[in-house]
C-alpha cells in the first residue's frame, strides 16, 4: 500500500466506525482513515477536499439519508470514485439495489474482527482502475 491512501468511511454506528478504525491500523500505518456519521458529512467532505478519497466505504441502513440515497448524490458528481457497499444486510435485493445505483463493491460486515478484516484488505487490494463491477464480482465473499 502506498502512502497517502486515504479511505471515508460512513457510518452512523460509533461502534462500527471504531472496529474498522482498528481495522484499518492493523492493516497498514499507511492508510489515511477518515470517518463521517452521515451522508451529509461525507458529501460536504467530497465536496471540499482535501483530503481526497481513493476509496469510499459507505453505509446503508443510516436514518436521515440512506447509504442508496447517498450513493445516489455521490454518483452526480464522483462518477469514478470507487464506493463500497458496507451492511449487515446480504440479501440480493439490496446488493442488486447497490450495483444498480453505481456501487464499486458490496461487502457484507462481519461480527468477527479475522473475517471483516480480510474483507476489508481485499476491498483495499483491488485495482479500482480496472475492475469493472459485474454480477460475478461485486460481492465479497467470505
Amino acid at each position: 500500500m502506498k502512502a497517502g491512501f486515504t479511505i471515508f468511511y460512513t457510518d452512523d454506528d460509533q461502534d462500527d466506525l471504531e472496529f474498522f478504525r482498528e481495522i484499518i491500523e492493523s492493516i497498514d500505518a499507511n492508510v489515511s482513515l477518515v470517518t463521517h456519521t452521515n451522508g451529509d458529512q461525507l458529501l460536504h467532505a467530497l465536496n471540499n477536499p482535501p483530503p481526497q478519497p481513493h476509496l469510499v466505504f459507505l453505509d446503508i441502513n443510516m436514518p436521515g439519508m440512506t447509504g442508496f440515497e447517498v450513493l445516489k448524490k455521490v454518483r452526480q458528481s464522483h462518477d469514478s470514485l470507487p464506493v463500497v457497499m458496507f451492511s449487515t444486510s446480504g440479501d440480493d435485493e439490496t446488493i442488486n439495489k447497490s450495483r444498480q445505483l453505481g456501487a464499486s463493491y458490496y461487502v457484507t460486515k462481519s461480527g468477527i474482527f479475522e473475517q471483516l478484516k480480510k474483507s476489508i484488505e481485499h476491498a483495499i487490494s483491488i485495482n479500482w482502475g480496472s475492475f469493472i463491477p459485474t454480477e460475478n464480482n461485486f460481492v465479497y465473499s467470505y
